[in-house]
């Protein structure tokens, strides 16, 4: 077994990261400081530098993946820039590129039993589909079809890395490209 490096300088994010990889194996129930310090190859008593307690980590944990999977696209500065039909593409490119929804899933089972997760999942829901709504109705969609659109994007990008294997990259961008001209027909 490796010795801990005491020493060794690890970073909130470096924590962070950390336990997104053992969320996305093992669920909320097995982000364990204990774990994280070994993975990290660091004594634990580091952990108490970034955050008070497990709870705390696990609040950060939300807010973190509120910034870094969602926020990155409704903060964006560039996408604005671009008309609302080629805006969507961006964005639906940018998920796809980044990963951006490949913890959504696990973040939704969370939030199935603990009503703190549920609360940040159904905020970052909220920002996501108020995000796209408004390009819709910029790209000229009556409040109630950009409404309908906006669930539409979010639900598919949500779930489609999680229910759909693409056998290659060519295969999922023709897909993409297809379910955004569905999105912005009758335009």
């Amino acid at each position: 077994m490796p010795e801990r490096n005491p020493k060794k300088r690890v970073s909130k994010a470096d924590w962070l990261e950390v336990a997104l990889q053992i969320f996305r194996q093992e669920g909320e129930p097995g982000i364990r400081i204990e774990l994280l310090a070994r993975r990290l190859n660091v004594n634990k008593s580091g952990f108490y530098w970034h955050f008070k307690d497990r709870s705390d980590l696990l609040e950060q944990l939300l807010d973190y993946w509120e910034n870094e999977y969602t926020k990155v696209v409704t903060e964006n500065t560039i996408l604005p820039s671009l008309p609302p039909a080629d805006r969507l593409l961006a964005v639906m490119n940018m998920i796809y590129d980044h990963r951006l929804a490949e913890l959504d899933v696990h973040f939704s089972a969370w939030a199935l039993k603990d009503p703190a997760a549920a609360r940040k999942v159904q905020k970052v829901v909220r920002l996501r589909l108020e995000y796209l709504k408004d390009i819709f109705i910029e790209a000229g969609f009556t409040e109630s079809e950009a409404s309908m659109r906006a669930r539409l994007f979010v639900g598919y990008e949500s779930n489609e890395i999680t229910m759909f294997r693409f056998k290659s990259k060519e295969l999922a961008k023709q897909y993409r490209e297809s379910r955004w001209k569905l999105l912005i027909s009758g335009l």
